[in-house]
């Protein structure tokens, strides 16, 4: 019978050797860290030996002097001024609950968003009766965490015009942790596509402009071919960017879209293609940030 080496993860290779301020790196249960006394424990981390070495599997996050490591695969726990993407599964009273990829299903109540008609003034029986007109199970909304009690409901709120129902477009589920956090999550893109980017790991896709008269009104005109084919593509180059798990902001995902050209909507899913998007994506943001 052969011999069985086996290797604790405490003697892998280190990461103390590369730049904490870098993107995330990726880090198993073991790893060193870093030996710099320096640095603050956050979650994910054990010290030992004034040594800090990560606890779970995630990646390597650094805020100023604090080091954590962001677990791979979680539910998402939603923060006050978050940007979520969710869909509507219940119409209750004065509130509906919705489906943000929480433990618990987050309440959106209706003194909690905007009327269709732009009126500033105290919901009433009136309107909660037209609730399913404003919205129904099966919408799509973009919204903003509002609070989160201490039993983990989370309170959303649609009450700005960039928040609402969305309209024609595709629902792409990824990692919460892949999301990088921005100042802005709503983007317009040069390539004539609009994205949302959900701190909860949904992003929407959708043809057109983002300009809007209301967050409840919705345009089915029919879509060109060719912007079907832009949102298709874009899907498939962020599904790629998380199979390699790539983080995903505005623009890895303009630099994806760019090196994805040479190939057919079609091909991008392609294990080897998947891996030639995502080398070239991580080259053009290397030289990015070393130029910076």
């Amino acid at each position: 019978m052969d011999n069985v080496v086996i290797v604790a993860a405490c003697s892998r290779i280190r990461v103390e050797n590369q730049s904490l301020t870098e993107k995330p790196n990726l880090v198993i249960p073991g790893d060193e860290i870093t030996s710099d006394k320096g640095f603050t424990r956050g979650h994910g981390v054990f010290v030992r030996d004034d040594k800090i070495y990560a606890s779970l599997p995630g990646y390597l996050q650094q805020v100023n002097r604090l080091i954590t490591v962001k677990p791979l695969k979680s539910r998402y726990s939603a923060h006050k001024g978050d940007v979520v993407v969710g869909r509507i599964i219940e119409v209750g009273q004065k509130r509906w609950k919705v489906d943000i990829k929480t433990s618990l299903d987050s309440i959106l109540n209706l003194s909690a968003i905007n009327l269709p008609t732009g009126e500033q003034r105290r919901k009433c029986d009136e309107d909660e009766k037209w609730m399913r007109e404003y919205l129904k199970e099966g919408d799509v909304i973009c919204a903003e965490v509002m609070d989160v009690t201490s039993v983990g409901l989370v309170n959303i709120q649609i009450r700005s015009k960039v928040y609402g129902k969305l309209g024609q477009g595709t629902l792409v589920s990824v990692p919460p942790s892949l999301i990088k956090k921005r100042k802005s999550h709503i983007h317009s893109l040069s390539v004539g596509a609009n994205i949302v980017l959900g701190n909860n790991g949904y992003i929407w896709i959708s043809p057109g402009s983002l300009e809007k008269s209301s967050g409840f009104e919705q345009d089915f005109e029919p879509v060109p071919k060719s912007e079907q084919e832009v949102v298709s593509r874009l899907r498939n180059c962020i599904l790629a960017l998380a199979e390699r798990r790539m983080m995903l902001f505005d623009t890895s995902i303009i630099y994806a879209y760019e090196v994805s050209l040479s190939y057919q909507v079609k091909e991008l899913l392609l294990p080897t293609v998947i891996q030639d998007l995502a080398d070239n994506t991580k080259q053009r943001l290397t030289r990015e940030w070393t130029e910076n």
